[in-house]
């Protein structure tokens, strides 16, 4: 089994700033790729950014230029630099990981940080 600890949300004013980590822990597993998702109070839960292990990244629309996702193999960590904050970037955000153990394909979930934008 693989665990996935997320570490990093909070308060922030129009503007600023965060950085979300995100930690996967267990025994026998490579991963393959890492993303964060995020879902906002009523809505869905859609994705924000994500990072194979080679480093191939991918964004959604509303925060290119602002998001950047970036990895550490070595630690099985997954970072979500967020820069220019809006108010709409207010949600629950989520790691995300895929790969396989030494018995079988996985997908895992944090159990998410809240990340609040005020204006």
């Amino acid at each position: 089994q693989v665990q996935l600890v997320e570490s990093g949300g909070g308060l922030v004013q129009a503007g600023g700033s965060l950085r979300l980590s995100c930690t996967a822990s267990g025994s026998g597993f490579t991963i393959n790729s890492m993303a964060w998702y995020r879902q906002a109070p009523g809505k869905q839960r859609d994705s924000v950014a994500a990072i194979t292990s080679i480093g191939t990244t991918s964004y959604a629309d509303s925060v290119k230029g602002r998001f950047t996702i970036s990895r550490d193999n070595a630690k099985n960590t997954v970072y979500l630099q967020m820069n220019s904050l809006k108010p709409e970037d207010t949600a629950v955000y989520y790691c995300n990981a895929v790969g396989y153990t030494d018995y079988a394909p996985f997908r895992s979930w944090g159990q998410g940080t809240q990340v609040t934008v005020s204006s």
